[in-house]
């Protein structure tokens, strides 16, 4: 059996983890536009700020990316402890039991016994599996996109500084991007939990300025 066949249900990534990516990399990038002093700033001022803000969502892309790896090997791990275990019960509803333990609570639930025997039996068929748990290539591809959602999402908030040379203004279209961007991710947020888009979109606006304030607060 190869390492690819014990796989993650989940897709490169989900919807979910695209939105909070986001949104992290946005809180970031806020508390470094929001500590600008624009009464005093000068072009030295708005330099610095920029390589502190990309270098910063550049580290925390790399971190994040590496502790989904991480996550991802311990999920695959999960697996094979599991399946082994299921293999070697001599009992089979010891087996059945830890094959419902496997899965979502909503779906064991509503699982029979004869069901989750048949279960039993086909993983008992499988080929043996590997000893170890093994990244593969869609692990390193959501990494990627994992690094690159909390990378790229400095950019729009920090472009007007780029290009605007009043440090008024530029701030002031800043949050406007920052406003427009916190609230699609809310919106998709909503989207993907149910609830109404809108209200979901404007309180992740409130959300994110309330963890800005309190990032800044405690010197983040």
């Amino acid at each position: 059996m190869s390492n690819e066949s014990i796989k993650s249900s989940k897709r490169v990534l989900e919807p979910y983890d695209r939105v909070s990516e986001v949104l992290f990399g946005l809180i970031m990038v806020l508390t470094f536009t929001g500590s600008l002093s624009i009464a005093e700033a000068g072009r030295d001022d708005i330099r610095t700020m920029l390589i502190g803000a990309l270098g910063c969502n550049l580290a925390w892309g790399i971190i994040d990316g590496v502790l989904y790896l991480m996550g991802c090997l311990a999920e695959k791990g999960k697996g094979l402890v599991t399946l082994r275990a299921v293999r070697k019960a001599d009992d089979p509803r010891k087996a059945q039991r830890l094959i419902a333990g496997a899965l979502p609570p909503l779906v064991s639930s509503i699982l029979k016994p004869e069901e989750l025997e048949a279960m039993r039996q086909r993983l008992k068929d499988l080929p043996e599996p590997p000893e170890r748990a093994r990244l593969g290539n869609a692990e390193w591809l959501g990494a990627l996109g994992v690094f690159l959602l909390v990378f790229l999402s400095t950019f729009p908030v920090v472009i007007p500084f780029m290009f605007v040379k009043n440090a008024m203004p530029a701030l002031r279209l800043s949050n406007a991007i920052a406003i427009a961007m916190l609230f699609v991710t809310g919106y998709a947020f909503g989207r993907i939990t149910g609830h109404r888009p809108w209200v979901v979109g404007i309180a992740m606006v409130v959300l994110g300025t309330i963890l800005v304030g309190i990032t800044m607060a405690l010197g983040g």
